[in-house]
């Protein structure tokens, strides 16, 4: 386990995780199978960005069950969620935690990044703080956030901008991986939809008389490839050709693209790399004679910023939950919970559901669905977010520590 802040208050509470992980065992005891419930409902029922219906109406029907104030829709996402409990009734002043849960699956493959599972450990910590705080009083607000579309749609960022994290001093969730880890980062990313417009002919008659708007879409991503040379190691450019014409004896009129870019540092991305990308589509229009529109449609990603002493709390957890942490880990991919921590301090921490297991294939999508692997994974999942919750909302000398390591 990594060495843990000198800070008073932080270390007092890492100290303490294992009394804190053995009060909240009882309690998880009472929850476990429901959640293991949750969790295979959602697998059962995938659905992809901003269609996930049938796991909203599950997650906030459990909420309701359990005394939260639920708020269905949010920021004009039908999806949305938030739900809210204070054990005093909500003070504005009092600590108030927020805790993630997404549940949007992927196209044609299923819960293959293990939404299902995140959703129910959300949904778990919440339980587990909230008979904590019912137990034990403490001046506390606790607000679950059913974010939707994390796959592809950056859904926390409407959320975000319509006021989801107004008053919340920290923001907490956990993702399914082949490793556990809480520090490392997250890749910035922007997404592009490109437009090619040519002139359709007879591909065989006259194809003097068109202008290819395929050929506009394969010489940019020859382009690209030739600009990845001089990229940094941590750019990763990816795209897709989702229309490509409509018959071999036309030329094509309209071809259409859709573009990941990716970058460690948000600034580099969005001043240095996203420009030279874009050069890459007009310079292969003007080569080719047609026109090319680009449209950013979905907000970017931006990094995650691992705050250091929500990090402290959750590798103090996962050392007494027996959880062998990845040092130095590289989180290849790219969250919403990125822009989540540049507004308050966050973790996203990745826990493991099988060892060296990869998101986003048909395996990770099965070991998603494995009932005694979600038990295990949702079980230290939960623990480990309801601990780190619990260390926060029990002395308001964290939250401070939480933020001046954020604002520093």
């Amino acid at each position: 386990m990594t060495t843990l802040t000198t800070r008073p208050a932080t270390a007092s509470a890492a100290a303490a995780m294992p009394a804190t992980l053995d009060a909240l065992r009882p309690s998880l005891a009472g929850h476990i199978d429901t959640l293991v419930d949750i969790a295979a409902d959602l697998h059962t029922h995938p659905e992809i960005r901003f269609t996930e219906h049938h796991a909203a109406a599950r997650l906030t029907a459990e909420l309701d069950r359990a005394g939260f104030a639920v708020q269905r829709g949010f920021a004009g996402l039908d999806t949305a969620f938030v739900g809210r409990w204070s054990p005093h009734g909500a003070d504005a002043d009092a600590p108030t935690v927020a805790i993630f849960c997404e549940f949007d699956a992927l196209e044609e493959i299923g819960h293959a990044c293990g939404h299902n599972l995140i959703a129910a450990c959300g949904i778990g910590a919440a339980m587990l703080v909230k008979d904590a705080l019912t137990t034990e009083p403490a001046n506390a607000n606790l607000v679950v956030i059913g974010s939707p579309g994390e796959e592809g749609a950056a859904g926390k960022v409407p959320m975000i901008e319509a006021g989801v994290l107004d008053g919340v001093d920290i923001a907490i969730m956990v993702h399914p991986a082949g490793t556990d880890a809480v520090r490392g980062s997250s890749l910035s990313r922007v997404a592009l939809d490109v437009d090619f417009h040519g002139r359709a002919a007879h591909a065989a008659a006259a194809p003097e008389r068109g202008r290819n708007a395929l050929d506009g879409a394969t010489l940019s991503l020859t382009a690209i490839g030739m600009l990845r040379q001089h990229l940094t190691d941590d750019v990763r450019v990816h795209a897709i050709i989702t229309n490509g014409g409509e018959a071999p004896n036309i030329i094509p009129e309209h071809a259409a693209l859709r573009i990941f870019v990716r970058a460690g540092d948000r600034e580099h991305l969005l001043n240095d790399v996203v420009p030279r990308v874009r050069a890459c589509f007009e310079g292969a229009a003007i080569a080719t004679g047609t026109t090319v529109e680009i449209a950013e449609n979905t907000p970017p990603y931006f990094s995650l910023r691992a705050n250091p002493t929500l990090v402290d709390l959750a590798e103090a957890a996962y050392g007494v939950l027996g959880r062998e942490l990845e040092p130095d880990p590289t989180l290849g991919g790219s969250t919403d919970m990125g822009n989540v921590s540049h507004v308050v301090p966050a973790i996203h921490p990745m826990i493991r559901l099988v060892a060296d297991a990869v998101p986003h294939t048909r395996e990770f999508a099965a070991s998603a669905g494995d009932p005694e692997l979600a038990r295990t994974t949702i079980a230290d999942g939960a623990l480990m977010l309801a601990a780190t919750a619990l260390a926060a909302v029990r002395d308001p000398a964290i939250i401070a520590d939480a933020q001046e390591t954020f604002a520093s």
